[in-house]
């Protein structure tokens, strides 16, 4: 099942960095996407400034608490959540997401406006695990609906880098839109506007023109099916090393998101507009280094990439550690925002480009798991351990882990290597780059 191809348009105009966007189903989806997730950063502060204000004296602990009971699902599910994935239909599986999304946001809304303080962050809690158990599916789903949306596989790594640059393009819009609201109102106008928001998704959605599905052969049991990917994910080293490295940056990186309310409020003596301000800064880092992804017209190099990214994440989020001013705070953010997500949507797209089309769903489940569902262990960690370390030791503590991991991908690089370069040539994703492998022995690992 491949998108529908257009005549040149306006995005072919933009040469390399928009040529995903020739895809009429991808123009759709980007669009849809962009307005819903700002909708989304919106309420991804708001839940955590209502926390922040809910809990008094237990704020460190409970941000670290409702963080893990929204994310924990994404961990236990993702990888199953893959499994039926790759069995169902991945376009009817994410319009269902969307709507439940749109209905969890509503409850969110309702409960900010009516909830005592003492129950309301146990309801935003519960809320926040409904949002994580639909998330288990939306994201695998989402993931592998991409390579459909492009007539051209060559093309996926560039709908992989625009959607990152959505994401966070829409991080640096939301959060700063939320502050003001915040300030003015309340935060259960941003919940009301990120469920208004998902409308735009499931009509986008809706307005596609994708092939029938065919039906997918499912003669093996849901466990011999997830064992299956599970062998494939596992025995294939580039993978395997990617999604290792992956989780584990997530896992210490989750220190420093859950723990900003109290940066912004405590420690750089601020309020929501500055939460807004280190969040947008975060984003607009993210941004420019999705757009310089989405630049690049070939995989070849990535794997030297994600070494130098991870490198700037960890080096920028100590700097954040330390800062006692805003703007200073603000601009290792921005280091810390490009750093990780070039580090993420590079594994995405190396992984997204070496996987077997029939094992997409589960695979993409796995990276689910490892890009958020480490990422509640990481923040309820936070939350404890600040309490007796305090919040700049812990962040500073993650920083150096993340350091640690870029170095030890650095000495897998050159075995990495090796074993990507048979399935490059075999595939052959792109004429350029295994033109290059054959002249040159280089790979997308390396450059």
């Amino acid at each position: 099942m491949v998108a529908d191809p257009l005549p040149e348009t306006s995005a072919s105009r933009l040469g390399g960095l928009g040529r995903a966007l020739d895809n009429r189903n991808y123009r759709l989806f980007f669009v849809g996407q962009g307005t819903s997730l700002i909708g989304t950063w919106m309420s991804r502060l708001a839940t955590s400034w209502l926390v922040y204000r809910w809990s008094g004296d237990n704020a460190a602990w409970m941000l670290g608490l409702v963080s893990f009971i929204g994310l924990s699902p994404i961990f236990a599910l993702s990888p199953i959540a893959g499994v039926f994935v790759d069995r169902w239909d991945r376009y009817r599986v994410l319009l269902v997401t969307q709507v439940l999304s749109l209905l969890q946001s509503a409850a969110l809304a309702a409960v900010a406006f009516t909830a005592e303080p003492n129950l309301g962050v146990w309801l935003v809690g519960g809320l926040s695990f409904c949002q994580g158990l639909i998330n288990s599916f939306d994201m695998p789903a989402r993931q592998a609906l991409l390579v459909t949306l492009v007539s051209r596989r060559e093309d996926l790594p560039n709908a992989i880098a625009l959607n990152s640059s959505l994401v966070n393009g829409s991080r640096l819009i939301g959060p700063t839109i939320a502050g003001f609201v915040i300030a003015a109102t309340n935060e259960a106008w941003c919940f009301t506007i990120d469920a208004i928001s998902y409308v735009a998704v499931v009509l986008a959605l809706l307005a596609m023109r994708l092939p029938k599905s065919e039906p997918k052969p499912s003669g093996n049991s849901i466990a011999q099916h997830f064992m299956e990917g599970m062998r494939y994910a596992w025995a294939f080293p580039p993978i395997r090393t990617l999604l290792m490295l992956l989780s584990l940056v997530s896992f210490a990186c989750m220190a420093q998101s859950v723990l900003m309310p109290i940066f912004a409020a405590d420690l750089l003596h601020g309020g929501p507009h500055t939460l807004g301000l280190l969040s947008g800064a975060s984003g607009f880092g993210a941004l420019g280094g999705a757009l310089y992804l989405a630049s690049r017209s070939s995989v070849l190099g990535l794997g030297r990439v994600i070494i130098a990214a991870t490198t700037v994440l960890g080096i920028s989020l100590a700097g954040f550690a330390c800062s006692p001013y805003v703007w200073l705070s603000a601009l290792c953010l921005v280091g810390v925002g490009a750093g990780m997500m070039i580090e993420m949507a590079a594994c995405n797209t190396l992984i997204q480009t070496m996987v077997d089309e029939d094992k997409r769903g589960r695979v993409m489940g796995f990276y689910s798991m490892a890009f958020q569902g480490t990422a509640p262990f990481g923040s309820l960690l936070a939350g404890w351990l600040s309490r007796s370390l305090g919040v700049r030791e812990v962040v500073l503590g993650s920083a150096v882990i993340i350091v640690l991991g870029a170095i030890a991908f650095a000495t897998q690089i050159k075995r990495l290597r090796q074993s990507a370069r048979p399935v490059y040539l075999r595939l052959g994703i792109l004429p350029a780059a295994a033109e290059a492998i054959n002249t040159s022995s280089e790979t997308p690992m390396a450059h």
